[in-house]
């Protein structure tokens, strides 16, 4: 089996879901039953915000649980992805919510999104 290949297609996909969805959300689980602490921290910060996201389980596909961290040569998952811009992991994304900063990229990306309350 050709490892190039097999990325390649891996990485067709990550492509797609990211370039077809204005936020995705690569996982463990999913976002009405995240089977990992990070990725429900994210998962509910995005529900917090009202957003709308498509959410990837990388337990269901070992190839795009190894491929996402290829394609974004980051380690972890979770993995946010914003208008196609990879924003980061649980702690990136935390800090970025807390501080304000993920409004402010939801904002200039203009994506609608729910005040806190």
């Amino acid at each position: 089996m050709n490892q190039a290949v097999d990325q390649s297609k891996v990485f067709e996909v990550i492509k797609k879901e990211i370039s077809s969805n204005d936020i995705v959300l690569f996982m463990k689980g999913t976002k009405v039953f995240p089977q990992c602490g990070f990725s429900a921290l994210v998962a509910n910060i995005l529900n917090d915000l009202g957003l709308d996201f498509v959410s990837v389980n990388v337990l269901e596909d070992d190839d795009i649980r190894q491929g996402i961290k290829d394609f974004s040569n980051w380690p972890t998952i979770p993995q946010l992805y914003i208008k196609g811009e990879f924003i980061g992991g649980c702690d990136i994304v935390k800090e970025l919510y807390e501080s304000g900063e993920l409004q402010e990229t939801l904002e200039a990306k203009g994506i609608v999104f729910k005040a806190a309350s």
